[in-house]
């Protein structure tokens, strides 16, 4: 929180960059049994969650995250029923999956419930799918969740995951990649959030290079803008067995309805690479 008590601001020495929202006031707060939660209602933006000290997304704009970290997999995989998010626990990537009519089952995997739950109170419009019979919630530990997954039997794995330090730094790793890529199918796919493409390009390279050495042969890293996060630039990075992913479903995504960002052109706009970041 910002030394003046109507805004909250997120700081990074690291980066020499801040980011501040106006305020009306503190939602709740709590020290869950792995981290530090915060929900503050602002002037302009709505509703945010803040854990440890980062946020973690607003009700103004959290629609471009979910929707281009869930879409761009969903229309590349020929025909995605089966779907594992690892975090995620504020529900909207799973909200966004199950858009998709070919989806059979989803199981969320996120080890601290208290995300969902206060979600469900703060941020209910993400929550709206929570009780579909083809959604499974689960508050574990998602990288055993992987090491034990039957070989073959995922479509699409969806990493919706805190930035890569304490507790989700494992799930930026050879080995957990390594993991994922078994327990995919022969055309499944694997999609993380990869941070910021102008702050964070070392770790985006390692990414990459971590993903081909646990056997991935095609990566792909797509951009998107996001306001409230460092630089206001994201990107997520896809990953798949074989090096030419498949052609993507462009017919289905004329189809899927109530999208306010994602489309064909965003799809294409968004795998283009800028110069810096060309292989």
């Amino acid at each position: 929180m910002s030394d003046n008590s109507q805004w909250f601001t997120e700081s990074s020495e690291e980066t020499g960059i801040g980011f501040s929202l106006k305020i009306r006031r503190k939602l709740h707060e709590e020290q869950s049994a792995y981290q530090k939660i915060e929900i503050y209602e602002t002037e302009r933006w709505g509703n945010l969650m803040v854990i440890d000290d980062c946020i973690m997304l607003s009700s103004r704009d959290n629609f471009l995250y979910h929707e281009m970290i869930s879409h761009p997999v969903m229309f590349t995989h020929p025909n995605p029923q089966r779907v594992v998010i690892i975090g995620g626990g504020d529900c909207g990537t799973l909200r966004e999956v199950l858009r998709h009519p070919t989806v059979k089952r989803v199981s969320q995997i996120d080890i601290d419930e208290r995300v969902t739950r206060l979600s469900e109170r703060y941020f209910p419009e993400l929550c709206e799918s929570n009780e579909d019979p083809r959604a499974e919630l689960l508050f574990i530990d998602g990288i055993e969740w992987m090491q034990r997954a039957d070989a073959g039997s995922i479509d699409v794995i969806i990493v919706d995951s805190t930035d890569p330090i304490g507790p989700g730094e494992v799930l930026f790793s050879e080995t957990f990649y390594r993991a994922c890529f078994t327990a995919l199918g022969t055309d499944g796919l694997l999609v993380q959030q990869s941070e910021s493409p102008l702050l964070h390009q070392s770790l985006m390279q390692r990414m990459s290079a971590d993903m081909r050495r646990a056997g991935f042969d095609g990566v792909r890293t797509l951009s998107f803008p996001q306001p409230v996060y460092p630089s206001g630039w994201w990107s997520a990075t896809m990953a798949g067995k074989s090096a030419d992913f498949p052609k993507a479903r462009y017919a289905a995504m004329q189809e899927l309805q109530a999208m306010r960002y994602f489309n064909a052109a965003i799809f294409d706009g968004a795998m283009a690479i800028p110069e810096f970041m060309a292989p």
